[in-house]
């Protein structure tokens, strides 16, 4: 290949550059088609989530048998860095964590064998145990409520149940449909226990007559004149009337129907959870998508199915169907504005390079570098597996400015050689060697100072990997449109006259030239003094910066309109009594204004098909309209709506509103922004530290909804076995337990089949039945049999009154109480955690316990180590490609002094914007190191040029100050105007780059400033000793890039 390299090549085959270009284009599109769609890249957590339900069964009886079982076994999971446990009454929840880079489905099946092994130890009346990720994907897509003004809630469950979600089955994308809510058919038998005692039965009789005579059982193979026959036993009851006629025997050999000694009745389960939508009662459908799945085309095939049944009247008149949430329409609005803002930067940057070049060819020339470069880059995202989210939108749109920086100076160098006269493909292919060099080099300053973010994990690296990826792939498609595409077309035709707007954009430039250079003149008189200026203006920028550190955030906070309000009660209040509560917090929230929809889950929560009780707690989802369509952020709407909660004194009510947060994000293991926690081994002692810190945390500023783990404490019925008389009568405890199981909340013994569906039997008393500690002794146990008189669980124990915890949280196998509470908004998070630590320096803790902060905190602390760490190695890798391009240490010493004067637009970027400190504006201060060099690298090459042509230090110092100006002026120019349109924030979706962006603008503009002034006074300082110049592997070529 000859001295032109690829330029030279791409300069003698234009045909085979723009074939090659139109393929580029081709794959582009191709791959843009197949890339899937989401709010942001896939967050799979390196946890693993194990779920037991038991109902009923108190919280600390929970803890003895079963979640002591499953931390004990799942601890030792291979690579497991820690494990922590929630125990409630009926259910007992363990995560398992493990460091970031494990694959987690390797991570699954160990601890699923380690499960196994678990279940060994655990009482046979569990549920199942539920084992799963902790993938953001598993949230639901979209979620309806169903209602109906003529149904009621247990045939609508039942509609819903077999007719409604199978329709939505096996659409595209869709992975399960999960109904909660409403009321499950059920069959209830309710012994008579005088019955039962008169003849000699129990409930237990009852029980087993059921479990043994409704089954179907195999009977094997049947040969007969030749032909093989199976055979079975056909014990199936068909119906409710055939269960109570099913008989019963009794001692003396003789058997009565079950309908005569219980009430046989086709209803429904006891009512636990209530949903609701807009006041009005229903059933939740859940539509979950399948992990890779496009999270938009899920939402549009699922809508468009709907559609389809209601235009084929497949639901009924009387059934509403209403849309409670729909994450595509917020992904749609974040990736719409996203995409708006990238074209618009786009826009802007092409009309910033008109008004320099003047010609419309020039800049159609150079704005393909734009599509181009995008198109190649999702080529390499979906060779990456990447796909189309806020991330990486927000990376191409960020990337739009300097996509143009390399083919402007490849364009401005042919189209000089061109002006001075030179014609003619050889020109071209010289004027494109002089530049390749420089961009190359210019480049990969660039990528030096972010590549280290593709090796990063934790969530970080989850989050903002592939944003950083994208830029990164399209910087080096843009590099490829440099040196391939751009001299290709530059090469042939020559440049137009400048045209009246770029004459005037010409004469602008020349005035500050003129005003410029005598400024370079006064400074190069006085370089110490200027330097130590710019360093006291930087120590003093250094502190603002010093004090934003104390004010930072990690995360911006997404305003996607979403509010979630927890509803407490007493302990002990029956859904009835809270939810009375819940329907007046609705009606407030409505009154609020600005609402589109609420959502109501009383007493308690739904996870697929199971359920999580908790009669005394609800959760009120409230969708706010678009940002656009209302006056007040989210924050401001939960303010308001919290002083109106406040107006209202609603006694033995806690309310807990915060903004919802972004789908899927985690920060910590913990839920809210800040939490502390307390390790020891005493509830009561543990709860008393903890009303101890919610009374320190309470009212302090910049927080609200303090509360701790164990501060909820209900009565609960305990019964105390008399051992010895229950061995006199032949009664054990394990018999004792179930027969009040039995009676209280009943067991499901069985199933009957009807029209291709199963209902559960359940044997329990009636409701209403056992009301008081007296009903409670008066449970049948055993029937009168052969003169032994009737036993009832009064004979053989007593029934007391006691105070037991609902609420029991582990930490690596031990209690722990946590204290948490959440940011109001007012104070960012880095100031908040920095005075409560100075509050808690003193706090008195009995022997034998520890406290520690965890949540926000813990992220927090981590990413700014992590920063830190990835800050540091940027300057390193920055300097090195640097020093191997000069193979000198001078010169990039000059230009890396200058990178920390760019924190200085950062501090006034945060000021003006009023934005925190957070890891999106760390993000783009190591950006800004491998960006901001580049005009310090445009300045210095020029200087070392003129010095090797044999001009004086100060001489080559300014001219070159004087020559540079215009190039440096363009590049940062396009850069920036790229970049506003997501620096300024609009829409919805733009929380999250704003940060990043409004840095980038800001820092760029005060380091063009720094290369101008302070660059010059700093190379005068380094070389005036008479240093040669140095001899940059560029130096050639870097004397013409982007001529004056």
């Amino acid at each position: 290949m000859s001295r032109g390299g690829v330029a030279g090549w791409s300069i003698r085959h234009p045909v085979s550059t723009v074939m090659l270009t139109l393929t580029a284009i081709v794959l582009g599109l191709f791959a843009l088609s197949r890339l899937s769609v989401d709010l942001l890249p896939q967050l799979i957590y390196p946890e693993i989530g194990v779920r037991i339900i038991d109902p009923a069964v108190p919280a600390n009886i929970m803890e003895d048998q079963v979640t002591r079982q499953l931390e004990e076994q799942l601890a030792i999971t291979e690579d497991s860095v820690g494990v922590t446990s929630t125990t409630l009454e009926g259910t007992a929840e363990v995560e398992l964590y493990f460091d970031y880079g494990k694959d987690i489905d390797v991570a699954l099946r160990d601890a699923s064998t380690r499960l196994d092994r678990a279940k060994r130890f655990l009482p046979a009346t569990i549920d199942p145990p539920i084992i799963f990720k902790r993938d953001p994907s598993q949230i639901p897509v979209m979620e309806f409520v169903v209602s109906s003004d003529l149904r009621g809630m247990t045939e609508l469950r039942n509609w819903t149940d077999d007719v409604f979600a199978k329709y939505f089955l096996n659409l595209p994308g869709v992975a399960a449909v999960e109904v909660g809510g409403g009321l499950v058919r059920e069959v209830h038998v309710l012994p008579d226990q005088r019955r039962l005692a008169g003849l000699g039965l129990s409930v237990e009789a009852i029980v087993q007559a059921i479990e043994r005579g409704n089954v179907d059982s195999p009977a094997g193979r049947l040969r007969m004149a030749g032909q093989e026959y199976t055979s079975r036993t056909s014990g199936r009851l068909a119906s409710v009337a055939a269960l109570g006629a099913l008989p019963i025997r009794l001692p003396n050999g003789e058997s009565v129907p079950l309908s005569e000694i219980a009430q046989v009745i086709d209803t429904h389960e006891d009512e636990r959870i209530r949903v609701r939508y807009n006041g009005v009662p229903g059933v939740r459908v859940a539509m979950q998508k399948q992990p890779t799945a496009n999270t938009v085309d899920v939402a549009d095939v699922v809508q468009a199915r709907l559609a389809e049944l209601r235009a084929r009247r497949l639901v009924p008149q009387d059934v509403q169907v209403d849309l409670v949430s729909n994450q595509a329409v917020y992904v749609r609005q974040s990736l719409d504005n996203a995409t708006l803002a990238a074209l618009a930067g786009a826009a802007l940057a092409m009309l910033v390079v008109y008004c320099f070049l003047g010609s419309v060819r020039g800049t159609l020339i150079i704005g393909t570098a734009i599509p181009i470069s995008i198109m190649i880059t999702f080529v390499i995202m979906a060779l990456g597996g990447l796909s189309l989210n806020l991330m990486t939108l927000g990376g191409l749109a960020l990337g739009i400015g300097m996509l143009v920086d390399n083919t402007i100076v490849m364009l401005e160098n042919i189209e000089r050689h061109q002006r001075e006269g030179e014609s003619g493909l050889e020109a071209a292919e010289a004027a494109a060697a002089e530049v390749t060099s420089p961009i190359i080099a210019a480049t990969s300053t660039n990528l030096a100072a972010v590549l280290p973010f593709l090796f990063i994990s934790g969530l970080v690296g989850l989050l903002f990997r592939e944003l950083i990826f994208t830029i990164s792939a399209s910087i080096v498609a843009s590099l490829i449109v440099a040196v391939t595409l751009v001299p290709a077309l530059a090469a042939r035709g020559r440049p137009p006259p400048p045209s009246r707007m770029t004459r005037a954009v010409q004469a602008l430039v020349a005035g500050a030239q003129r005003l410029y250079v005598p400024i370079v003149g006064v400074i190069l008189k006085s370089p110490w003094l200027v330097v130590a200026g710019a360093v006291a203006l930087l120590a003093g920028f250094a502190l603002l910066f010093a004090q934003l550190t104390g004010k930072q955030a990690f995360l911006p906070i997404m305003d996607d309109g979403r509010v979630q309000v927890q509803v407490i009660t007493d302990p002990g209040n029956a859904l009835q009594e809270m939810d009375r509560a819940v329907q007046l917090l609705e009606r407030l929230a409505q009154a609020q204004g600005g609402v589109e929809g609420v959502s109501v889950m009383s007493g308690g929560s739904i996870f697929g098909r199971s359920q999580r009780e908790r009669p005394n707690r609800a959760t009120i989802s409230i969708q706010l309209v678009p940002v656009s369509q209302r006056a007040m952020s989210v924050e401001q709407w939960v303010g308001g709506y919290a002083r109106a909660v406040v107006a209202q004194q609603l006694a033995g009510v806690k309310v807990l509103a915060r903004p919802a947060g972004l789908r899927g994000v985690r920060l910590s293991r913990a839920d809210e922004d800040v939490s502390v926690r307390v390790q020891g081994p005493d509830l009561q002692l543990l709860a008393q530290i903890g009303d101890r810190l919610v009374e320190r945390l309470r009212g302090r500023p910049g927080l609200r909804n303090a509360q701790h783990s164990a501060e909820e404490q209900r009565q609960e019925f305990a019964v105390r076995v008399d051992r010895t008389r229950a061995a006199e009568l032949g009664v054990d405890v394990t018999l004792v337990g179930r027969a009040l199981r039995v009676a209280l909340d009943g067991i499901v013994v069985s199933d009957f089949i009807e029209a291709d569906r199963a209902y559960d039997v359940r044997v329990r008393l009636p409701r209403g039945a056992i009301d008081s500690p007296a009903a409670m002794e008066a449970i049948l146990l055993f029937g009168a049999q052969g003169g032994r008189p009737a036993v009832y669980l009064g004979d053989v124990a007593r029934v007391e009154l006691v105070v037991a915890p609902t609420e029991i949280r582990r930490e690596s196998q031990r209690r722990m109480v946590e204290v948490s509470a959440a940011l109001t908004g007012e104070r960012p998070l880095g100031e908040v955690l920095r005075n409560l630590r100075e509050d808690l320096r003193g706090f008195e803790l009995p022997p034998g316990y520890s406290l520690y902060f965890s949540g926000a905190f813990d992220s927090l602390v981590r990413g700014n180590v992590l920063v830190g760490t990835l800050a540091g190695l940027a300057l390193f890798l920055v300097f090195v490609v640097m020093a191997v391009q000069y193979e000198s240490l001078r010169n990039p010493a000059v230009i890396m002094i200058g990178v920390p004067f760019a924190l200085i637009g950062v501090v006034i970027g945060l000021l003006a914007t009023g934005l925190p400190l957070s890891m999106p504006v760390w993000l783009g201060i190591i950006m800004l190191i491998g960006v901001v060099v580049n005009n310090a690298i445009v300045l210095v090459e020029y200087i070392e040029l003129l010095r090797q042509r044999g001009g004086a230090l100060v001489e080559s110092i300014v001219e070159a100050a004087r020559l540079r100006l215009r190039p440096i002026l363009m590049t940062t120019l396009t850069t920036v105007v790229g970049m506003s349109p997501l620096a300024l924030g609009l829409g919805e979706g733009s929380e999250m780059l704003r940060p990043l962006a409004v840095c980038m603008v800001f820092g760029l503009l005060f380091s063009m400033l720094v290369s101008l002034l302070v660059v010059p006074s700093i190379y005068l300082l380094a070389h005036r000793r008479g240093t040669p110049p140095a001899v940059s592997r560029s130096s050639q070529p870097s004397g013409a890039a982007a001529g004056p």
